[in-house]
């Protein structure tokens, strides 16, 4: 266990500065809900039931799921000899290939049936804002980290995975929201709030 938490050492800063955008992303969804609430665009009840559902989430991946994952990766890496050596190319590599881990992994949970049984969760609200981005259910650490094993397969190291799957999953925050248009020509690269809403979105089309 001390091997595995020396290792995170050379990330701290990484780690750090994810950890900060987290607090500004979760102080940007508190402001949002309450401008939301005192303007009466939305209720509480939904709000609230978002904040309750990401405290379970968090408590459990930082704690039983969270080293599940973790464990789980590092579990894997030890049936490999070698790793790609930690650079910028390679973080970069890593981003990438993270970025389309999370694609697959979100389609597989749209798409197979006892995956979408808990990621139905997340789509259970009826409205939509900030919050919505913390409605995720209580058991995805649990098998979430069965899709990045390939990464490490592909001799990636596990903590640069980790910071690259952070990153990934960060991004996902500022895209639930109603208070950005649309966004030009990223609305072809990127997965923008617009492109979202329409993820999200129950009309039939």
């Amino acid at each position: 266990m001390d091997e595995i938490l020396m290792r995170f050492t050379p990330f701290q800063g990484a780690f750090e500065a994810i950890e900060l955008v987290g607090l500004i992303f979760l102080i940007a969804i508190i402001g949002e809900a309450v401008w939301d609430i005192v303007s009466h665009r939305r209720k509480i009840s939904e709000s609230a039931a978002n904040f309750t559902i990401f405290i379970g989430n968090t408590l459990l991946e930082r704690t039983l799921f969270g080293s599940v994952f973790i464990l789980g990766l590092f579990a894997v890496e030890y049936v490999i000899s070698w790793h790609i050596p930690i650079s910028w190319w390679s973080t970069i590599m890593a981003l990438v290939l993270a970025d389309l881990t999370y694609y697959w992994m979100h389609r597989c949970e749209h798409k197979v049936r006892i995956l979408w049984a808990y990621h139905s969760v997340h789509h259970s609200s009826p409205e939509f804002n900030l919050t919505t981005s913390m409605r995720l259910s209580w058991i995805e650490g649990a098998f979430e980290w069965l899709f990045f094993v390939p990464m490490v397969l592909l001799v990636f190291d596990v903590v640069q995975i980790l910071v690259a799957i952070s990153i990934v999953v960060m991004y996902q925050t500022w895209i639930h929201t109603e208070r950005v248009g649309k966004l030009r020509w990223l609305e072809g690269i990127l997965n923008t709030p617009s492109v979202h809403r329409v993820h999200h979105g129950k009309n039939s089309k």
